[in-house]
């Protein structure tokens, strides 16, 4: 409906192995594919605030591509630079830029999805997630399910208090081989 505001939703858009992990064993991701046939640009086009936990935001903020990097690869890292950035930390306060450190999850989330603007990001970490899926804040879980099984490494759900019942609203199947599951609240 035109002139009615929606609730901004928080999404967790998430690579995971066959076997549950989003990590190896020694925080490996080789075996994220990144298929063009995805599309990330439109998922990025439809956030514009990415919720990180104090560990992950240092990994990306450290990261730098080995080779050459192709022109999609370019845009979408552009892409993710000029977005919004909220990071939860136990100890660092303030704004920097884009970036606004937080202490308190459910407070700064609940106040993050009742202002204007397009969906949020969850990007993780683990812990970061545990606490949104958790508090109830996550609203759409965008699962890209790749075709490997690593046998050990970080799960993606652990510590989850209470059952958690979703409803599959659609399944992308790509061909790389990853299928990706979206689910909202039952």
């Amino acid at each position: 409906m035109e002139g009615i505001a929606m609730a901004r939703r928080v999404v967790l858009d998430l690579a995971v192995t066959l076997d549950g992990f989003i990590e190896g064993a020694h925080g490996e991701i080789d075996w994220c594919i990144m298929d063009p046939e995805m599309d990330f640009t439109a998922f990025l086009e439809s956030v514009d605030t990415i919720l990180f936990g104090r560990k992950s935001y240092d990994l990306w903020k450290s990261y730098v591509p080995e080779g050459e990097v192709s022109d999609l690869d370019k845009e979408m890292m552009q892409m993710i630079e000029d977005k919004e950035k909220v990071v939860f930390s136990r100890s660092k306060r303030g704004k920097e830029g884009n970036v606004t450190f937080s202490g308190y999850v459910a407070g700064t989330v609940e106040k993050l999805k009742a202002q204007g603007g397009k969906d949020l990001w969850l990007y993780g970490g683990a812990e970061l997630i545990t606490k949104c899926v958790n508090l109830g804040l996550v609203d759409e879980y965008r699962l890209s399910v790749h075709p490997v099984v690593l046998g050990r490494g970080k799960p993606l759900f652990k510590d989850i208090e209470d059952r958690l019942d979703l409803d599959l609203q659609k399944v992308n199947r790509y061909g790389s081989g990853v299928v990706q599951l979206i689910y909202g609240k039952a």
